[in-house]
């Protein structure tokens, strides 16, 4: 492809990208109207042996890619969490990707690594976190993971290292919520500390997890001789968006030297807002903390903050340094190398994303979008709150709220695939126990870009009308 024709498929490609997250998306079914192995169909078995043009790739891109995806910007997707994607975020992936560089090393491209500091340090302040977290407090520091998996699992390294240095040879124990995310569980398989080591502690009422029973597991495994080694507290949990009580967490953690990680990685955004912030009270004690601006805060995937209250503990868990790496800027100890910080040795230039992001709207603008998104879930838990066939079994947090139909299980299993199926919307479930019963229950999470009020009250309208056939 030569330079001209570079620019040609490029402003191609961005015109097809603006039309689709100004206009297009929202007349497409949310979900992907099609059938396994359908998209591999439409593909050859066996490579191409010579060139094709830029015009055949684009008409694949309608003939292959379209029919095949599930549209996490269209206005009317409540599944999962949000994925927030902005015009700004985008263009700093384009450039990241332009630039084509990677920054392992600050000699690699310390334009990488010091961006990337500062606008750590900003959105750190921006959220509401503890000087000591950031690098302007000359301890700790954060750093750009791709996922909140990744975050979870390097916590859990440094945890283990700085545990095995007090008691070499000792058997780490880890400990998370019943509610905690898969991700704890597959950290603790892959960093050694194994399933069997991991303790999965009881929740209350609310689905926070409880700490006279985290307090007792740890108690246990030291009277045993093991070491409790880390403890993830989650701030916005996968099912619910429950929120674990940090403070006496913090407290209990403390008491047996274990590393303390909050997982805020859906709600950590919310913490822009001032009046959020109590969800984050006695995060101070934690050794390490992060939330996914990829999830509610304009930034395209994948951009995971992750930082830590004594960067030298991470550090020492993660260097290696062969001699190819070896240069006189990391030998002066003036720089942050962030392939220390992380599992992987190489990194994309991700901070450019959100540093447009923050810049384009500013404090004021990111607060703005998450109110929005609060107010809507708001008036969406009050219109099913307003039907006596619906209940809302508990509370909402923030963007989510989870409900059913009041008949059971059964009929809301259906109404969830009815709704699914029609492509007006994509929501998705959890089963929890509520009540001392297990409940199969619909979340319905609030957050789109794109989502208006005449899209909220759109898809009630439409779960209404699923309810009637359900119920008939």
């Amino acid at each position: 492809m030569t330079p001209d024709e570079f620019r040609r498929a490029g402003h191609e490609l961005i015109d097809f990208i603006a039309d689709y997250l100004s206009r297009r998306v929202e007349t497409l079914p949310v979900s992907a109207q099609v059938r396994p192995g359908d998209i591999a169909a439409r593909m050859p078995h066996h490579p191409p042996q010579h060139a094709e043009s830029w015009d055949a790739i684009r008409a694949d891109i309608e003939r292959v890619v379209m029919p095949g995806l599930t549209h996490w910007q269209h206005p009317s997707f409540f599944g999962y969490f949000p994925a927030t994607g902005s015009f700004p975020a985008i263009l700093g992936d384009l450039l990241s990707t332009g630039l084509c560089v990677n920054g392992f090393l600050w000699a690699t491209s310390p334009a990488m690594t010091e961006v990337e500091t500062r606008v750590l340090d900003w959105l750190g302040e921006m959220i509401g976190l503890p000087e000591e977290f950031l690098f302007r407090s000359g301890r700790g520091g954060g750093v750009i993971h791709g996922t909140a998996s990744e975050a979870v699992l390097t916590a859990m390294v440094a945890a283990r290292h700085r545990a095995l240095r007090r008691r070499p040879g000792a058997v780490c124990t880890a400990y998370a919520s019943s509610q905690a995310h898969s991700s704890v569980v597959k950290a603790a398989m892959v960093c050694g500390i194994g399933r069997d080591h991991l303790r999965i502690i009881e929740v209350d009422d609310k689905l926070a997890m409880r700490t006279d029973a985290l307090a007792q597991a740890m108690a246990a495994d030291a009277a045993a001789g093991r070491a409790p080694a880390f403890v993830c507290a989650t701030v916005g949990t996968t099912s619910t968006g429950a929120v674990d009580p940090l403070r006496a967490i913090g407290e209990v953690a403390r008491r047996f030297d274990a590393w303390l990680h909050v997982d805020a990685a859906y709600a950590g955004a919310a913490c822009i807002c001032p009046e959020h912030r109590g969800i984050i009270d006695g995060v101070g004690s934690a050794d390490s903390f992060n939330f996914n601006p990829h999830k509610w805060l304009l930034t395209n995937f994948d951009c995971s903050a992750f930082w830590v209250r004594d960067r030298n503990a991470l550090v020492e868990a993660l260097s290696v340094t062969p001699e190819y790496l070896r240069n006189p800027a990391t030998e002066s100890g003036a720089v942050i190398d962030y392939r220390d910080w992380q599992i992987p040795l190489g990194r994309r230039f991700r901070a450019l994303k959100l540093w447009f992001v923050i810049r384009h709207y500013g404090t004021d603008g990111l607060r703005s979008h998450i109110r929005e998104s609060v107010r809507l879930a708001e008036l969406f838990e009050s219109l099913v709150r307003s039907d006596e066939r619906f209940e809302v079994p508990l509370p909402r947090s923030l963007g989510l709220f989870c409900m059913r139909l009041r008949a059971g299980d059964a009929p809301t299993r259906r109404l969830l695939d009815r709704l699914n199926e029609s492509g007006a919307m994509l929501l998705t479930h959890t089963v929890v126990t509520v009540g001392g019963v297990e409940r199969f229950l619909i979340r319905v999470a609030v957050g789109g870009p794109a989502t208006r009020e005449a899209h909220v009250r759109d898809a009630w309208s439409a779960m209404v009308g699923a309810a009637d056939e359900v119920l008939r």
